[in-house]
């Protein structure tokens, strides 16, 4: 499993979570054509903000914290 992070609207992995793992929100992976789609590589490149996946990701992102997540 892999967690983001959101700082300031952009996501990032986060790192090392062995211990002290956040309360976290669990999202689906696919939503649209695969062109579309936000990739592992375009989170790692900091790639793919035009995509329309990554709308989606800052919409799931708004509603964990509006829920405190």
């Amino acid at each position: 499993m892999r967690l983001l992070e959101c700082n300031d609207g952009k996501f990032k992995l986060a790192k090392d979570l062995v211990h002290n793992i956040p309360r976290y929100a669990i999202l689906s992976h696919t939503w649209g054509p695969d062109a579309e789609e936000v990739t592992f590589r375009d989170l790692v490149d900091g790639t793919g903000e035009d995509k329309i996946g990554y709308e989606k990701i800052r919409f799931c992102a708004e509603q964990a914290r509006r829920n405190g997540l």
